[in-house]
């Protein structure tokens, strides 16, 4: 309830000033500097005494203490006179001197609070792409010439742990790059804004030219959180002349053929050479086979591990035979002394890679060198076997105050012409449909396979313990492949591990809690 107070006589204001106010990020709410707790407007009054009032004749000296009066304005008013001798007098002309001065300080205020007409949406990119999306800028900005951005370029090796620590300070950006599997996280931190009802009232978003399971990695409980920017997947690269010396023009369309054809291989190679490289310090192989064989990974709403079902002890077995055969070194990454020269050498005929391989391979082998992409083969005659879903999302930060202008960037980076540019610029495969146009990737020889295997990709679990998890399945594998342990003690050790990770996980859902996925 507001209260209403008379001046006295003594007082007469001559200006009411709001006050600036500033921003909560984290939030969205306005908050004056002053006034944080309750978060309101502030009105500030300009008060000269009355020319009738003692102090304007100026017969006493009066010293006065601070006092505070509702204007009872939206705001909060307050009117302060600090402790002092005031003497004013009593000719007409110091009357306008001061008049002049008070107005003076009003429009001084009132200019300053103006608010700006531009809007500045800022931006986080990651690595190549934060350099290369500043040559967009001017042309958006043409476009919506009420807005400005802003980027800031991010190593990915300090991405994620930027981004943390920018939420925990207040400091997100309006708009961010972000990867596939971090986005749980981000969400569990109620950190991005759902995309939904501005993808449905788009004419630029269409949801049916994105690539199902790509979109797929950025819905969580049936909420859209970003929208895929551009895609990654993993398929086999090979030799394609050495594949056919070994009887193989084409490359095979499942798994027996596949075990043939790197035997063949393996008959013909040099001591120390091998048909394929896998190194063991990577999960996705393994995960990807599992998938293609229906398993979940994860069981009961992903509480717990599902890593003794019938589906990944299949997968697991054909992996680690790969090693025990011998088509397969057992190395690391980091063991490969070169990895672009041993594969011009034809110390392997197939490697597991994405697209951001595709510019290596063509700048570092050899032109002599004949070499070719093609999707997984499949377990059966369902070719071509899944492959993982992957890639970079646009999403936006749910307490920005400049939503609407930073939607503005995300449709316009979505739109299949700049997903085009984006791809001449980087080579980063569009997440649309659309943009596979033959000005596009879909004119690239080594790209189109990847256009067939995207329409047969999956995500992994959307959860914020994926990576852990993920890690937890490369060591137990590295384990049984070496000898270690055998595949059934790595897969309840998996099992009890990867079951308490998700502890957590299942005490929230027994008390009813909002999950963070």
């Amino acid at each position: 309830m507001r209260r209403r107070a008379l001046l006295p006589e003594s007082l007469q204001i001559v200006a009411v000033i709001r006050l600036p106010v500033s921003e909560n990020r984290r939030s969205g709410r306005r908050i004056h500097t002053s006034d944080r707790r309750r978060g309101r407007g502030f009105l500030w009054a300009i008060w000269i005494p009355h020319p009738r009032s003692a102090f304007g004749r100026g017969s006493n000296a009066l010293a006065s203490k601070k006092r505070s009066i509702d204007l009872g304005f939206e705001g909060v008013g307050e009117v302060r006179r600090e402790e002092a001798e005031t003497r004013f007098a009593r000719d007409s002309r110091a009357w306008r001197r001061i008049l002049a001065l008070a107005s003076l300080a009003a429009l001084t205020v009132g200019c300053r609070s103006k608010p700006s007409a531009t809007t500045v949406v800022e931006f986080w990119a990651l690595g190549r792409e934060g350099e290369v999306v500043q040559r967009m800028i001017p042309d958006f900005e043409r476009r919506h010439p009420g807005i400005r951005l802003r980027v800031q370029q991010i190593p990915w090796s300090a991405a994620h742990e930027k981004l943390l620590t920018a939420y925990v300070g207040e400091a997100m950006p309006d708009v961010f790059q972000v990867g596939n599997t971090w986005i749980p996280e981000f969400v569990a931190l109620n950190a991005i804004e759902p995309l939904d009802q501005r993808m449905q009232s788009s004419t630029v978003i269409a949801v049916a030219d994105y690539f199902p399971g790509i979109l797929d990695t950025s819905v969580i409980e049936r909420a859209t959180y970003g929208l895929p920017w551009y895609v990654d997947t993993r398929l086999l690269f090979y030799r394609s002349d050495l594949l056919e010396r070994a009887g193989y023009p084409a490359p095979p369309r499942d798994w027996r053929a596949w075990v043939d054809a790197m035997t063949r291989v393996k008959e013909r190679a040099a001591p120390g050479d091998f048909p394929t490289l896998l190194p063991v310090n990577e999960w996705q192989p393994l995960v990807i086979l599992a998938l293609q064989l229906g398993a979940d990974l994860l069981r009961e709403r992903d509480t717990y591990g599902d890593f003794e079902s019938a589906a990944f002890r299949a997968a697991f077995t054909f992996y680690v035979d790969l090693f025990r055969r011998g088509l397969a070194p057992l190395a690391t990454q980091t063991q490969v002394a070169n990895l672009y020269q041993d594969f011009a050498r034809g110390a392997f005929v197939f490697y597991v890679s994405g697209p951001w391989n595709i510019g290596e391979f063509r700048e570092r082998l050899p032109a002599s060198v004949t070499w070719a992409t093609a999707p997984w083969p499949a377990p059966d005659q369902r070719y071509p076997g899944v492959s993982l879903a992957g890639g970079a999302s646009l999403a936006m930060f749910r307490g920005s105050p400049r939503k609407d202008a930073a939607w503005q960037w995300l449709e316009y980076l979505s739109e299949p012409a700049q997903q085009i540019a984006l791809y001449r610029l980087t080579g980063d495969l569009p997440s649309r449909k659309s943009a596979w146009t033959e000005e596009g990737p879909a004119g690239d020889e080594q790209t189109r396979a990847f256009r067939i295997q995207l329409d047969h990709v999956r995500p992994t679990p959307k959860i914020p313990e994926w990576e852990r998890i993920a890690d937890e399945i490369t060591r137990h594998a590295e384990a049984a492949i070496r000898g270690q342990v055998t595949i059934d003690e790595a897969l309840a050790a998996l099992d009890r591990n990867v079951d308490a990770m998700l502890e957590k996980r299942r005490w929230l859902i027994e008390r009813g809690e909002r999950l963070p996925s």
